[in-house]
C-alpha cells in the first residue's frame, strides 16, 4: 500500500470524527461469542425458533439459550414475535443492516 500524502492525512484530520451508534456496540457484542455465532446459523433461510428449539439444537440449556437470545435481540442481530405462549425468534436482517451500514461508514471515515 501507498503512504498517504500529507494532504491525505490533513484532510482525514480535519474530518469530523465519526462514532459508532450504540446499537452498533451492541451489534458488535452479540457477534463477538462464538455460541452465539453458532445460534445465528439456526437461523439461516428465515427459520423460526423458540428459545426451547435454540438451546435443543444449539446445545444449550434452555437458561442459556434465552441469555444468548436476548444480547442478540438487543444486537439487532435477531427479532421476536409472540404467538400464543411462545416467542419465536428469527434473523433481523434490517437491524443487522443498519449496524453494518453505521460499522461501513465508521471504517470509511477511520481508514
Amino acid at each position: 500500500m501507498a503512504a498517504r500524502t500529507k494532504n491525505e492525512a490533513q484532510s482525514c484530520a480535519a474530518t469530523e470524527p465519526v462514532e459508532l451508534a450504540a446499537t452498533t456496540h451492541d451489534f458488535l457484542k452479540a457477534l463477538a461469542s462464538p455460541t452465539r455465532q453458532r445460534i445465528m446459523l439456526l437461523f439461516a433461510r428465515g427459520a423460526e425458533l423458540s428459545v426451547n428449539e435454540v438451546a435443543d439444537q444449539a446445545g444449550v440449556s434452555q437458561s442459556a439459550a434465552s441469555q444468548q437470545l436476548d444480547l442478540l435481540r438487543r444486537g439487532g442481530v435477531v427479532t421476536s414475535r409472540r404467538e400464543g405462549k411462545a416467542v419465536l425468534y428469527r434473523a433481523d436482517k434490517q437491524g443487522s443492516a443498519a449496524a453494518l451500514a453505521d460499522l461501513q461508514a465508521y471504517l470509511q471515515n477511520c481508514c
